[in-house]
């Protein structure tokens, strides 16, 4: 599927004007980037919903791939998540969950991309852990369309390492894991890792989907 705007006007400017920015960089650079895409506020009430998890013992260790060539040992990767859902009666995650409906919303209309589902989690790196480099998209299901990730850490410098690396050609984008900052790309196109994290890393992170 060519990936094309059109001349569609969304029926509030400031929504456009949002979503716009991580869309226009996308077809810039394959890679969409926009450091504001999600509010404060929002920012850190996820953030809080990921201590009050970890501090309840609900966020659990990530497996590779999905059900049918899942890696038990666990060789690639160390965060620990939790799967968003509507139902839970959380107001930041339903928030966050209507945001993303709104920007798929806008997606369909005027790039014509069919997405039609998705699903998004919480994640944590503890200090010292990663991900090396890999794809999103499973090769025994292709539903997975596009990556958006929401970074969640405040005052984060560069000796905290934790980057998202991006490889596209010969070259690498590096990415830090800013609070706010969302970063959108191709599941089946971009390999990309994160480099080993020097402090608590959070991120809401999901896909967009067609089913």
């Amino acid at each position: 599927m060519v990936f094309k705007r059109t001349t569609l006007i969304c029926s509030t400017t400031k929504m456009m004007d949002k979503f716009d920015l991580l869309i226009d960089s996308f077809l810039n650079n394959k890679i969409g980037v926009d450091k504001r895409f999600m509010n404060e506020s929002l920012s850190k009430g996820l953030q809080q919903n990921i201590m009050h998890l970890q501090k309840d013992g609900l966020m659990t260790a990530a497996g590779i791939g999905n059900e049918e060539v899942m890696d038990a040992k666990q060789k690639m990767r160390g965060d620990k998540i939790y799967w968003m859902d509507k139902s839970h009666s959380n107001i930041f995650e339903q928030e966050f969950l209507s945001h993303v409906e709104d920007f798929i919303e806008y997606l369909n209309r005027t790039c014509y991309t069919g997405i039609n589902g998705y699903e998004f989690h919480y994640a944590v790196y503890e200090a010292g852990s990663g991900y090396k480099r890999h794809k999103d998209q499973f090769k025994n299901d292709n539903n997975r369309k596009y990556s958006l990730i929401h970074y969640l850490n405040e005052n984060w410098e560069e000796e905290n390492g934790g980057n998202l690396l991006i490889y596209q050609n010969d070259s690498v984008q590096q990415i830090r894991p800013e609070s706010q900052t969302a970063v959108f790309f191709k599941s089946d196109e971009m390999e990309h890792e994160v480099s080993k994290s020097n402090r608590c890393r959070m991120s809401v992170t999901g896909w967009l989907k067609r089913i």
